[in-house]
């Protein structure tokens, strides 16, 4: 699980969990950027991994999830996006970010020359359907927080599109 001080309580319940691109830095603001997440999502979830409610932002993500191994099922998200984020970057030359992503890694990741995530993916056990009801809300309320648009629905990259009956870009699964 890295050297994060949260803790996966039971992965055969939902957990919360945050991943943020290292500095907070601006990855997420291209569709392709996106679609590498989502696609990475959806393999996983072929896996066994269930997500109950998303958000893509610009520098983070969050999500309620659960799997058999959500440690590895996690850590298996963050390299391969990781990976493929940065090889996406260098192809596109995006200078100003990979200089950043260098820049800021950790100096005990000596086996790379970028750090794509922060460490740690800060797991918060689901305690019950309040504490659902409560994360849910706000995973769909974050882009209407920041201003980015009016209603949660009208945010692409959540599941508040399907939590209105409209469809979603994942499936996920709102039976808790």
């Amino acid at each position: 699980m890295g050297r994060s001080r949260y803790k996966i309580v039971d992965p055969t319940l939902p957990h919360f969990v945050t991943c943020t691109v290292l500095h907070w830095i601006p990855v997420f603001t291209q569709p392709v950027t996106v679609e590498i997440v989502l696609n990475s999502l959806r393999y996983l979830m072929n896996e066994g991994l269930v997500i109950y409610a998303y958000v893509i932002l610009e520098n983070h993500l969050h999500l309620v999830v659960k799997s058999r191994q959500l440690d590895v099922d996690m850590r298996r998200f963050k390299s391969f996006t990781a990976k493929e984020l940065i090889r996406h970057l260098k192809s596109r030359n995006v200078r100003q970010i990979l200089d950043q992503l260098a820049f800021y890694k950790k100096a005990h990741k000596t086996d790379r020359a970028y750090q794509f995530w922060q460490e740690g993916f800060r797991p918060e056990w689901i305690q019950n359907e309040e504490m659902m009801r409560q994360k849910v809300n706000y995973i769909h309320e974050n882009p209407v927080k920041r201003g980015y648009v009016d209603v949660p629905e009208h945010w692409r990259y959540s599941s508040a599109r399907s939590y209105a009956g409209q469809g979603g870009l994942l499936d996920i699964c709102m039976a808790w």
